[in-house]
């Protein structure tokens, strides 16, 4: 049986099949996106550059020696790789679980093509079984937190050390528990008006286009419509 580490690899450099050499790319956040990462630092001057959703995942392409530029020097990628922690069959996603949701959706929204590589474990029938990250204005939290409950869920601040993670934002993040998201878009919509939401983890509007999934067999590619 092929371990995590092993199916993320194999997922991260299936990932490659989609960069046209001297490509800047959208670069996500997470255990899988590093697999990406190294994949990419194996392939010298494949890729010119990489716009990128964390402070984590910057530093990790720098090391690499790829070139890190901004959004706002790069307002269009022809390609955005990241994980999920849930993904549902039209695309859907749950993502946060890494804390970097708000730039991920930025990065995402400026990709022509979301390629989402994960695990088979990451796919579900119906979104909301991982908990659901929420970043916040802190001053806001509570209220906020009082809304999900009103809907059925039971949110929790991050903690890190006993005290509230702050994101590379400078925000918190709530987690929610006990949703079934059965119709993101409505979802994700309602929530990011709330007042102090700066981004609900639900990937509707920016879904992905490919998942690859790493499996037993190899690696499968589902396409969304």
């Amino acid at each position: 049986m092929l371990s995590q580490d092993e199916l993320k690899t194999m997922v991260g450099q299936a990932a490659l099949q989609y960069i046209h050499a001297g490509d800047i790319v959208g670069v996500g956040t997470g255990s899988t996106v590093n697999r990406f990462i190294d994949a990419l630092a194996a392939n010298k001057g494949l890729v010119q550059g990489a716009i990128s959703s964390s402070d984590a995942t910057s530093e990790r392409l720098r090391s690499a020696g790829i070139p890190v530029l901004s959004c706002n020097e790069v307002l269009r990628v022809p390609l955005y790789v990241d994980g999920a922690d849930e993904i549902d069959p039209h695309g859907y996603m749950v993502k946060g679980g890494g804390a970097a949701l708000t730039r991920e959706k930025i990065v995402a929204a400026q990709a022509d093509l979301f390629v989402c590589i994960a695990d088979q474990s990451k796919l579900v029938q119906t979104l909301g079984s991982f908990p659901l990250p929420v970043e916040v204005i802190p001053m806001a939290s509570e209220r906020i937190m009082l809304q999900f409950r009103e809907l059925g869920g039971y949110p929790s601040v991050r903690l890190q050390n006993g005290q509230p993670l702050v994101t590379d934002n400078g925000q918190h993040l709530i987690d929610v528990r006990g949703l079934q998201i059965t119709r993101p878009l409505e979802f994700e919509s309602m929530v990011s008006q709330w007042p102090g939401v700066v981004t609900v983890g639900v990937f509707a509007f920016q879904k992905a286009a490919v998942c690859l999934v790493g499996t037993e067999n190899g690696v499968k590619t589902i396409r969304y419509g």
